[in-house]
């Protein structure tokens, strides 16, 4: 697995272009999360369908079209240095396949955040981009607008100073499979990562790399069969090594530690748990397709280079 592409970091006055392509967005936190960009010196600009919700499918936010339309012209537009997706839910994958992929590595690299559903985008910015992403905190995010200032502030570090040096887990991680691996970093949600296999934008796997997975609202059996699915079909074959991120709402989590245990334990590499990524409060932005080290026993995850140049 190669190094993708860095992007340009950010400086005072950048423009951001906030997308929805997944679910509907509330207008009190858009508003909220766009003051809080404006803090940070940047220029938010919205796409025009971001508060749209689908006529008859209220779980999107508006028509596929539209979706697909709003982020590839914030994309291709020449002003914008970054493109911030709004929110995760669902429905990245209905609209991915309406992107023109040449237009928009014809338009070079920019920098691109979301996490959640948008796990789908991040593979595809990966495989038809060859881009690194950030899989960091959605611009109108309850952990983004509310008074958790952790998020925000690895992202605004990611962001301006490119994620230099270590990312440590929080005190509460942990190994259950000690060593250090090397590899570059993937992954995202993990229902997102299953449901996408075999799809014309997924990455075809995991070998030599070093594998980050988290999800939300899935329950113990559920995140088996998700995991035994990329087992059986060697999407995990030659992982380096992995960080598991939070799992709220999957159920009591002596449970669930038994599952990854026990689908995870037999590709015998190092694994770190409790990372601090993906939905949990004080989630860390995690940069994909940047070579890096995972000590597991230290609970760090350090980057041969910043993960934007």
């Amino acid at each position: 697995m190669t190094e993708l592409v860095r992007p340009s970091r950010l400086g005072p006055g950048a423009r951001v272009a906030v997308v929805a392509p997944s679910g509907p967005v509330a207008e009190d936190r858009l508003q909220a999360g766009l003051d809080l960009l404006r803090g940070w010196d940047l220029d938010p600009v919205v796409a025009p369908h971001v508060l749209d919700t689908h006529g008859e499918l209220g779980y999107l936010a508006g028509s596929d079209a539209d979706r697909a339309a709003d982020l590839q012209r914030a994309w291709c537009d020449p002003s914008v240095d970054a493109v911030l997706c709004a929110r995760g839910g669902y429905g990245a994958q209905r609209m991915v396949d309406l992107l023109d992929w040449e237009a928009m590595r014809a338009a070079g690299p920019n920098v691109f955040v979301g996490f959640s559903d948008v796990t789908t985008l991040h593979q595809a910015f990966a495989t038809r981009l060859g881009l690194v992403t950030l899989y960091g905190p959605a611009a109108a995010g309850v952990d983004f607008v509310k008074e958790r200032p952790s998020p925000r502030n690895t992202l605004r570090a990611t962001l301006f100073t490119a994620g230099d040096g270590p990312h440590p887990g929080p005190p509460g991680s942990r190994a259950w499979s000690a060593g250090r691996a090397r590899g570059v970093t993937l992954g995202g949600c993990l229902s997102l990562l299953a449901t996408d296999l075999g799809t014309r934008h997924a990455r075809t796997g995991a070998r030599d790399g070093l594998l980050l997975i988290e999800d939300v609202g899935e329950q113990p059996y559920r995140v088996d069969r998700m995991l035994t699915q990329l087992l059986r079909t060697g999407w995990l074959d030659g992982v380096r090594g992995i960080a598991l991120g939070s799992w709220a709402g999957c159920g009591p989590y002596d449970v669930l530690r038994t599952v990854l245990a026990d689908r995870l334990g037999g590709l015998g590499v190092p694994v770190v748990e409790e990372f601090g990524f993906g939905h949990c409060e004080g989630a860390s932005t995690m940069p994909f397709g940047v070579r890096a080290e995972l000590d597991a026993e230290a609970g760090t995850l350090t980057l041969d280079d910043p993960a934007l140049r």
